[in-house]
């Protein structure tokens, strides 16, 4: 769940209108970007029983019985809670006083996101760096980006540049490397059911991207 002490609507704002600009934004649907939860618990929980009920299942099992609500409430409230830009996380930074100038590399990043053609797990890590400019930024602040823009409906590629986008907007440095390495469910367990492959993307920019030794450095760190 997420806890809105923790959170950011005023600067959620900002960056969905700023993805919106650049073409980074997922495809969410104007009339309901603002919808309050309890309308949509609702609809998800109806739409749901229609989908149980053309599947077969009997609702009135006692096993059954309160899987809609159960999943209208995953859906809003857990795993798909980064389309509510009310719910985007506080992101703290504070002036680089002491001039750091090298690499800040926060790894092994938890991914769990959900595949936008199908609805079933992504699973991997990320692994973000950057090189401080006028400002650095919590750390935990990043793992909570990467998490927010991992709860909804998500390809790999798009995932990598929202993150990517975000950090040099709240940071003001383009000086970003974003990987992720991915387990997709909808590869694993259906269609070719390949078990054993994994998705790496990556999204690098400023020095990163211009500056071959630096570029290195990051891949060897990560490994």
């Amino acid at each position: 769940m997420i806890n809105k002490e923790k959170t950011n609507g005023k600067l959620g704002e900002k960056i969905h209108q700023y993805l919106l600009e650049i073409g980074m934004e997922t495809p969410i649907s104007k009339n309901w970007l603002n919808r309050d939860s309890d309308f949509k618990l609702e609809e998800i929980e109806k739409s749901f029983k229609d989908i149980m009920t053309s599947l077969g299942l009997d609702l009135t099992d006692d096993s059954l019985q309160d899987s809609p609500k159960r999943v209208a409430k995953m859906y809003v409230k857990e795993i798909f809670s980064g389309l509510d830009y009310s719910n985007f996380p506080k992101c703290t930074t504070i002036i680089n006083k002491m001039k750091y100038d090298e690499m800040v590399l926060v790894k092994d990043i938890k991914v769990s996101s959900s595949c936008e053609h199908h609805f079933v797990t992504i699973f991997g890590k990320a692994f973000v760096a950057y090189i401080p400019d006028k400002n650095v930024i919590g750390l935990s602040k990043i793992n909570r980006i990467v998490e927010f823009f991992s709860r909804r409906p998500q390809v790999q590629e798009r995932l990598t540049e929202q993150i990517y986008y975000t950090l040099a907007y709240i940071l003001g440095t383009p000086d970003i490397a974003v990987l992720i390495d991915g387990e997709h469910f909808c590869v694993k367990s259906r269609g070719v059911e390949d078990v054993n492959s994994s998705t790496v993307t990556s999204k690098l920019g400023g020095r990163f991207k211009s500056e071959p030794e630096l570029r290195a450095e990051f891949m060897g760190l990560i490994k």
